[in-house]
């Protein structure tokens, strides 16, 4: 009992010493107080499991800040994964609700959506019609895409956003013809 008493009072000291830093560190990078603090509450939820690293152990500083650093570039990558993730399912759910049906009326609709945004597609700027129709009809990724032009993932996932906003735009204009 007494050892366990020592263990707490020493990350206790640990805790007191290292949490504020961790926190400002992590604000720093991520622009939001309560991603901050859950990714110092991750950190030091993480050091309290393995005791043998901060007992006694006067270099803790650079482990902290390196498992500060994993946190927060952990965090990064599921927070790309799951905006990915809704986009897709955000385009899926459109392009379901698109797709025709047995009324005739129906069928009607849904060849002048899809006439509708293949001419907005055609008006797009070279670049961001080439990378859209290289995502979404031959289904290459942004990384292959990116490879191939020469590009940076990020400026792919632009202009792919870029073309799925136009896009959204027509079919929210042509949703409120339709009910008219």
């Amino acid at each position: 009992m007494d050892n366990n008493i020592k263990l707490e009072q020493e990350f206790d000291l640990v805790f007191k010493a290292h949490y504020s830093l961790v926190k400002n560190f992590a604000f720093m990078l991520l622009k939001s107080g309560q991603d901050a603090d859950d990714i110092a509450q991750d950190v030091f939820t993480r050091l309290w499991t393995k005791p043998q690293i901060w007992q006694d152990n006067l270099g803790i500083d650079k482990y902290i800040y390196a498992m500060t650093k994993h946190a927060i570039f952990d965090f990064l990558k599921h927070k790309r994964i799951e905006r990915s993730y809704q986009q897709e399912q955000m385009e899926e759910s459109l392009f379901k609700d698109l797709s025709p049906s047995d009324g005739t009326l129906d069928a009607i609709y849904y060849k002048e959506v899809q006439l509708a945004l293949q001419m907005t597609i055609e008006q797009f700027p070279e670049r961001r019609r080439l990378i859209f129709e290289m995502s979404r009809i031959q289904g290459m990724s942004n990384l292959e895409i990116a490879e191939k032009l020469d590009i940076s993932v990020r400026t792919v996932e632009r202009q792919i956003y870029l073309s799925l906003l136009e896009l959204k735009k027509i079919v929210y204009i042509l949703f409120f013809l339709h009910f008219i």
